[in-house]
C-alpha cells in the first residue's frame, strides 16, 4: 500500500488525469441526451457544451502543472456556459477543484482572483438559470448554498497553504539552528585548539627553558664542582618529567573525545607561583616575589591567566635577559582585579618579538599573553623598561569572585 502511495505521490498528474478521464465519461451521455432544459436545441449549442466539458476536464488534468493558467481557462470555460446557455455540466465540479489549488499555492493574485470568482460565480449563476416556479427566498438560498461551497473550497485551500508555509518556516528554522550549531561546534573547537597551543606552549617553552639553562650548568661545573652538576641533572629530570605529565594531560584531551576538558588540561593556580618561582632560582637566577594584599578565592581562568603570564614573563628573562639577570614578580589584590608584575633588569627582548609577534614567526608568548586576558577581560601592557630591562604589567579583573 506504502509503495502504491509513493508511486500516486510522485506522479501527481496520473491522478488529475484519472479525475478528468472520469469527468469526461460522466459528460458524454449528459451532452448527448441532455435533460430537458440543460442545453438548447441547437447544434452548435451541443457542440459548444462538448468543448466546454473538455476544458474543464482539462483543468483538472493539469491543475497542479499550471494552476494559474487553469485557473484562467476555467474563467473562459464559466463564461462561455454564461454565453451559450449551457446549464450546470458535471464538469463544472472542476471549478471548485481549481479554486481550491489556487488558494494552496503561494501566488497571491491567483489566490484573490480565486476568491472572487468563488464568490461571483454562483451568483451568476442563479441569475441566468433561474429554478422555475421559484421565490426570491428560495433563489436567494441557493445562491448562498453554492457561495458557501466555492468559500469552503477556497477557505481549505488556503489553510492548506498557510499550514505548508508554517512547515516549510519549522524546517527552514531547524536547518538554521543545525548550521548554527555546527558552526559553534567548529568555533568552540577551533577555540579550545587555540587554548590547548598556548598551553601546549607554556609547558614546552618554560620546562624546557628551565631544562637547557640547567643543563648548561651541569657542563660548566662538571669537572670542578660534582656535586652542583648532580643537583643540577635532578633538576633537569624533575623538570622533565613534569613538562612529560603536563603533555600527556594536554594530548589526551585531543584523543578522547568523550572525557571532558578539564579531567586533562593541567590547571595551574596562583598558590603554585611560589613554587614556579623557586624553580626558576634553581637555574641561578634571582627572583624577588611579594604578594601585596589579601589573597582571595580566584576564578580558575583569572587563576590559570596569572600563572600562565609569570610563566611565560619569567621564560622570556631567561632567554632574552643575558647573563646575571634578576627578576621582580609582585601579585597585587586588589578590590576588583588582580594586578600582576613582572619586571627585569637585563637586556630585554628584541623589538620585533613584542611588536606584532615578530617577523620570523617568533614572539608568540606575549601573543599568547595577550589572548589570555583578552578571555577574562583584563588588561596588559608589556615593553621596554625605563633604565634597562623589560616590564610586563596585567590587570585580571575577577568582578565578584567568591
Amino acid at each position: 500500500m506504502n509503495r502504491v502511495y509513493e508511486l500516486l505521490r510522485r506522479h501527481p498528474t496520473w491522478v488529475d488525469g484519472s479525475w478528468a478521464l472520469a469527468i469526461l465519461v460522466i459528460c458524454v451521455p449528459w451532452v448527448a441526451n441532455p435533460p430537458a432544459g440543460v442545453i438548447g436545441p441547437a447544434t452548435w449549442q451541443r457542440a459548444a457544451a462538448a468543448v466546454i466539458a473538455c476544458a474543464l476536464a482539462l483543468v483538472v488534468a493539469l491543475r497542479r502543472r499550471h494552476p494559474e493558467r487553469m485557473l484562467l481557462l476555467a474563467t473562459v470555460a464559466g463564461l462561455a456556459q454564461l454565453a451559450t446557455d449551457a446549464f450546470v455540466l458535471p464538469a463544472d465540479f472542476a471549478l471548485l477543484v481549481i479554486v481550491y489549488t489556487v488558494a494552496a499555492r503561494t501566488v497571491r493574485w491567483a489566490s484573490r482572483y480565486a476568491l472572487v470568482c468563488a464568490l461571483l460565480a454562483p451568483l451568476l449563476a442563479v441569475i441566468r438559470w433561474p429554478s422555475d416556479g421559484s421565490s426570491l427566498l428560495s433563489t436567494f438560498a441557493e445562491a448562498a448554498f453554492y457561495t458557501v461551497c466555492f468559500g469552503f473550497a477556497w477557505l481549505l485551500g488556503d489553510s492548506l497553504r498557510t499550514r505548508r508555509a508554517y512547515y516549510a518556516e519549522l524546517e527552514e528554522r531547524a536547518a538554521r539552528l543545525e548550521r548554527e550549531r555546527a558552526a559553534q561546534s567548529q568555533a568552540t573547537i577551533a577555540a579550545e585548539r587555540a587554548r590547548i597551543a598556548r598551553e601546549l606552549h607554556d609547558v614546552v617553552a618554560h620546562n624546557v627553558s628551565v631544562m637547557v639553562v640547567q643543563a648548561d650548568g651541569a657542563a660548566y661545573v662538571l669537572d670542578t664542582a660534582p656535586d652542583q652538576s648532580r643537583q643540577a641533572l635532578e633538576t633537569i629530570s624533575t623538570t622533565g618529567r613534569q613538562a612529560l605529565t603536563e603533555m600527556r594531560r594536554l594530548l589526551g584531551v585531543l584523543r578522547s573525545e568523550d572525557a571532558p576538558a578539564s579531567e586533562y588540561v593541567p590547571q595551574p593556580s596562583v598558590e603554585q607561583l611560589s613554587d614556579l618561582v623557586e624553580q626558576v632560582r634553581g637555574t641561578g637566577m634571582m627572583v624577588d616575589f611579594t604578594v601585596e594584599g589579601t589573597p582571595r578565592p580566584l576564578p580558575s581562568g583569572v587563576e590559570l591567566t596569572a600563572y600562565r603570564i609569570v610563566q611565560e614573563a619569567l621564560t622570556n628573562t631567561r632567554k632574552h635577559g643575558g647573563p646575571h639577570v634578576g627578576a621582580t614578580v609582585k601579585l597585587t589584590y586588589g578590590e576588583g582585579a588582580l594586578t600582576l608584575l613582572a619586571e627585569d633588569d637585563g637586556r630585554g627582548s628584541p623589538e620585533e618579538l613584542y611588536e606584532g609577534g615578530g617577523a620570523d614567526g617568533m614572539g608568540h608568548g606575549l601573543i599568547g599573553m595577550r589572548e589570555r586576558i583578552g578571555m577574562v577581560g583584563g588588561r596588559l601592557e608589556a615593553g621596554p623598561r625605563a633604565g634597562g630591562g623589560f616590564r610586563v604589567c596585567a590587570e585580571l579583573p575577577f568582578r565578584g569572585a567568591a
